[in-house]
């Protein structure tokens, strides 16, 4: 019995390294740069309503240890922070970004680079549609990453949506 049991273990720890080695053949090229690393990220929450998103992508974007932080001010209008992983990310936002469509597009990026670490302000504006002109949300994604020498992985997105008290300053918006 506990040979059995140590058998399926030790071929569910095999199943499972040729799954991540799959994935990561799968997805590598979507992380080889800054620009492909946050191209498929705002990509792959992007889409028409009722199209679900490539969570396993997704996922593949982030570091083991990755955060997702939202912040801003709630019902009792107390400014905060709420921390999640990918996990908690998909769980709280995956279902509403599927039934009420939604596009987030970035309009504006400054980059800094030191070593193997990069911040990036990534000015995004969100729509329910592609065909919709004005955004019903603009803000400010403040992303990092690391680049360990073979991809690019977020480590974590920190991120404020604009409001009349803050509104987005020039200096991140696209020039004219």
């Amino acid at each position: 019995m506990k040979k059995t049991s140590i058998l399926i273990i030790a071929l569910f720890a095999i199943s499972m390294t040729l799954h991540a080695q799959e994935t990561s053949d799968k997805y590598l090229s979507k992380v080889q740069t800054l620009d492909s690393t946050i191209e498929t990220l705002y990509g792959v929450i992007s889409g028409k309503k009722g199209e679900e998103r490539n969570w396993e992508l997704f996922k593949y974007l982030f570091h083991p240890d990755a955060k997702l932080i939202p912040t801003g001010k709630n019902q009792a209008g107390e400014i905060g922070a709420t921390f999640m992983t990918p996990e908690d990310y998909i769980s709280r936002a995956g279902k509403m970004l599927m039934d009420i469509g939604f596009f987030e597009v970035e309009s504006h990026r400054t980059v800094d680079t030191f070593g193997n670490i990069t911040q990036i302000f990534s000015t995004y504006n969100s729509y329910n549609n592609e065909s919709m002109e004005t955004p019903f949300m603009r803000g400010i994604n403040s992303i990092q990453l690391l680049n360990d020498g073979k991809r690019w992985w977020i480590i974590s997105i920190y991120w404020m949506q604009e409001s009349p008290e803050n509104p987005i300053p020039k200096q991140y918006l696209p020039k004219k």
